[in-house]
């Protein structure tokens, strides 16, 4: 039975009352986004209350139990079963305007909310009103007593979060309304269960969904309710600890990768109740504190897996930091596995290292490949649960995954992939950097070069200059074209180096790219620059050679392993099946994406019936010779184009702007993953440019004056308007239009990202999956505006990719101003489902 009232926040604090977060409550957690929704509706109620003083906001319910422990007489103490990031935040709230307000109109605001409403100025033994978790205390104790140490943690960034928003000039005035508006003003439904009902139960209860704890909040709250006698002890000893080492969603991983060790088919989604089921098997709590004891010691492996540099054996070290660099979360299992077992005794840490290496070198040869996915999370979370238990482990991870199909690339297929395949579009943009990266420290320099900054470069570029064409025309075999070649070479691996000065090479002629690449120090480079031309003879000769390196670098699969190469027919399909209406591509297009020649994917697809084959044109836009239906059809292939949409000049050319090239070929079937901006740390002083500095400076190295104004110019209206800007943190520093950031309820989305070097990129690929613009009618109607701009010409079948325009674009103030308004309306219609007095949750 429970009773439920609503009352304020002088209601819940004023009198002698205590209100205590039980061990088994998360600690604090809310975050910015979440603090400044919280303070526009104060803002907005205590203007309200301006005009109506009985103006109420309501922020939601605060469940209450009393509390089991007798406390000193007078003291009403209650358990916070639920709300507790609600009461945490208003709290630190008041702290916070109390503050302002001695620094700014007297000491005399210090007692008068201090003892009012943060502490039992009489009861010693109960002093906070409220008393959070014990991870939280020191630092809202900081708070509460006005100490310089009040700002450490999420407890100390939302206390200084409401101070500088106190210290801004318009609020200034009317801080006292806002003090009333908290106070008299938020209104809050307060239910207090019977003494009787079982406090943990309940708190499951609201919670169990997931929308509002993790579940390694939901498991913690179960041991510890399973923990009735010795909770706080086992509490400081072992788990606090843990939650110091971990962060929330990282125990989440490491109780999930401890199923895993038992049952690779468990989901991250089920590991609270699988996690729940085996421990209700345990019926003491001596077996309850051994299993908090042991999640405490796999917690300090995991910590160590995540930060590599606590690792103390060198070898080890090194190879965590490469699968750390990797990103890849399905290596966890056997990692913790591998720790585990040198923990245990039963494994020496050169075999650990081996293991490790058997790993890094299935990754790398899988992406050589264009398999860097395929099966993959199968795969490397069954290697705890499938490998050979009687050999040493790191002979056990090698033969499991030479074992049966599992993409293990044999020296054969690295050979033949290194030479034909489009590395630049495999796998993700970082991890292709990294095979590189890692390529260059190979070569052990006694002048090491620093790799931190570096970026792919393509040394024959992606865009030909006619000195790059007749370069290539050169070594031209019969019924060869310059653009099929260049379309089969220039993502090879042969073609691929490191640099700094990517942004300035660009398709440079290549006696200006071998000087400035011999500037560089990059052993990857030497052979490039001691050619004296670059055309296919080079890039061969140059792959071979970085596939005899790899082979040596990354050990292979054991002999018994089969040779695994194999035309990506599939890889074609998918690509023509996801190949839309009122678009083409060519030939040599599908060729350069499955490492193959356009001749075998024209016999391929004149007897083999393949989707949308007859999209498939000559690099001119014109039908081949030789085209037929696999399947009998005698339609006019023409017709049937013109049909979907596509246009055809006077000489049954198609429209090149509706053509899907090599690289939104990769776009359509995941191989080249968008890229996603992230808001990280400003530099603090003395640590170098800021990424927002470098966008700037490239712009205008690599703009004319009035491009370079016209772009910083359309960014000021993009804030104006309330958008923000985030910056990449490539060579080429990006700015991606955040219409939304990260933490926002419909999740993050910006319309286009902005390159120095000269292209507007418009995300529709990103956009697809994103509310609103999920709806391709708001896309077609965003794509049909950009197309109102002079010199963009956007075509409808690449709604589900990312083409772009140049930035010369805004160079004309006509069309400045239009591609502003453009992006006013995209801004209002992100925004749309915003609603004014939408409830906050815990």
């Amino acid at each position: 039975m429970v009773a439920a009232a609503e009352t304020t926040l002088q209601g819940l604090l004023e009198g002698t009352k205590q209100y205590q977060v039980p061990l088994y409550q998360r600690t604090y957690s809310w975050q910015d986004h979440q603090l400044e929704r919280l303070w526009e509706d104060i803002v907005r109620l205590a203007e309200d209350r301006a005009e109506n003083p009985k103006t109420t906001h309501f922020i939601g319910s605060l469940v209450l139990a009393p509390s089991p422990d007798n406390g000193p007489a007078g003291v009403v103490e209650f358990l916070v079963v639920d709300g507790q990031q609600r009461l945490t935040t208003l709290s630190i709230l008041l702290c916070a305007i109390r503050d302002h307000r001695v620094a700014n109109e007297g000491d005399e605001h210090r007692d008068r909310l201090t003892d009012q409403y943060l502490i039992n100025k009489w009861t010693p033994a109960r002093r906070l009103k409220l008393v959070p978790t014990q991870a939280d205390l020191d630092a809202y104790l900081a708070c509460v007593d006005s100490s310089v140490q009040a700002g450490g943690g999420e407890v100390g960034a939302a206390y200084q979060f409401f101070r500088d928003r106190l210290a801004e000039p318009a609020v200034a005035a009317q801080v006292q309304r806002l003090e009333e508006a908290v106070i008299f003003g938020l209104a809050v439904v307060s239910v207090i269960a019977h003494a009787d009902d079982n406090v943990y139960r309940i708190f499951e209860s609201l919670n169990n969904t997931g929308l509002k704890l993790t579940q390694a909040d939901l498991l913690r709250n179960y041991l510890f309710m399973r923990l009735p006698n010795r909770s706080k002890a086992v509490y400081d000893a072992h788990w606090l600890p843990l939650q110091k080492r971990l962060s929330s969603v990282e125990m989440e991983t490491l109780f999930w990768l401890d199923l895993v060790h038992r049952d690779a088919r468990i989901t991250q989604g089920d590991t609270y109740a699988r996690q729940q089921a085996r421990l209700d098997r345990l019926g003491t709590e001596d077996e309850i504190e051994a299993e908090v004891r042991r999640f405490a010691r796999l917690g300090a492996l995991l910590e160590v897996i995540l930060h590599p540099e606590k690792e103390q054996d060198p070898d080890v070290r090194f190879r965590l930091e490469r699968l750390h660099a990797w990103g890849t979360t399905t290596v966890y299992p056997v990692l913790l596995h591998l720790l585990d077992r040198r923990s245990l005794g039963t494994a020496t840490s050169v075999q650990v290292a081996s293991a490790m290496r058997y790993v890094e070198s299935f990754l790398v040869r899988r992406l050589l490949i264009g398999r860097a996915t395929a099966n993959i999370n199968r795969n490397l979370l069954s290697i705890v649960t499938e490998m050979d238990k009687d050999l040493p482990v790191d002979q056990a991870v090698h033969a499991y995954l030479s074992a049966g199909r599992k993409y293990y690339a044999t020296d054969a297929d690295v050979r033949h992939a290194v030479r034909s395949l489009p590395f630049y579009t495999n796998g993700r943009a970082s991890q292709r950097t990294l095979v590189l990266r890692w390529l260059e420290e190979s070569y052990d320099s006694k002048e090491p070069v620093s790799l931190a900054k570096l970026t792919i470069e393509h040394v024959l570029p992606q865009s030909m200059s006619p000195e790059w064409q007749r370069m290539l025309a050169a070594d031209l075999k019969p019924h060869e074209n310059v653009v099929e070649v260049h379309d089969a070479l220039k993502h090879t691996l042969g073609n691929l180096t490191l640099t700094g000065y990517n942004v300035e090479l660009g398709n440079s002629p290549f006696a200006v790219k071998r000087v400035q690449l011999a500037k560089s120090g990059l052993r990857l480079t030497r052979d490039i620059v001691a050619c004296e031309r670059w055309g296919r003879p080079q890039i061969y000769d140059r792959a071979d050679a970085l596939a005899e390196r790899i082979i040596n670098q990354w050990p292979g699969p054991t002999a018994q392993a089969v040779d695994q190469s194999e035309v990506r027919w599939d890889l074609m399909e998918a690509a023509l099946a996801a190949l839309p209406a009122g678009s083409w591509t060519t030939y040599g297009d599908l060729a350069a994406l499955i490492g193959n020649a356009p001749q075998p994917v024209g016999n391929r697809l004149r007897t083999v019936p393949v989707p949308n084959a007859h999209r498939v044109l000559q690099a001119e836009g014109t039908i081949a010779a030789g085209f037929r239906w696999p399947d009998g059809r005698t339609d006019d292939p023409v017709a049937v184009l013109r049909a979907e949409g596509v246009l055809f000049d006077q000489h049954g050319r198609a429209d090149q702007t509706q053509r899907i090239d090599l690289d939104e070929l990769a776009q359509l079937t995941g191989l080249a993953p968008d890229e996603v901006p992230r808001r990280l740390p400003r530099p603090r002083p003395g640590e170098g440019q800021s990424r927002a500095d470098r966008f700037a400076e490239q712009l205008g190295v690599l703009q004319d004056k009035a491009v370079a104004e016209a772009t910083l110019t359309l960014l000021d209206r993009w804030s104006e308007m309330g958008g923000t800007l985030l910056h990449g943190g490539g060579a080429e520093t990006s700015c991606f239009l955040m219409a939304r950031e990260r933490g926002h309820r419909d999740g993050d989305i910006w319309p286009m990202t902005l390159y120095p070097s000269g292209k507007v990129e418009v995300v529709f690929q990103h956009l697809a999956s994103r509310l609103p613009f999920d709806d391709v009618a708001l896309r077609e109607q965003f794509r049909q505006r950009l197309n109102q701009l002079p010199g963009v010409s956007i075509a409808a079948a690449k709604l589900a990719l990312r083409p772009g325009f140049p930035l010369t674009v805004l160079a004309d103030s006509t069309a400045a101003a239009a591609l502003v308004e453009h992006l006013q309306w995209f801004y209002e219609q992100a925004h749309l489902s915003e609603g004014t007095d939408e409830q906050l949750t815990v």
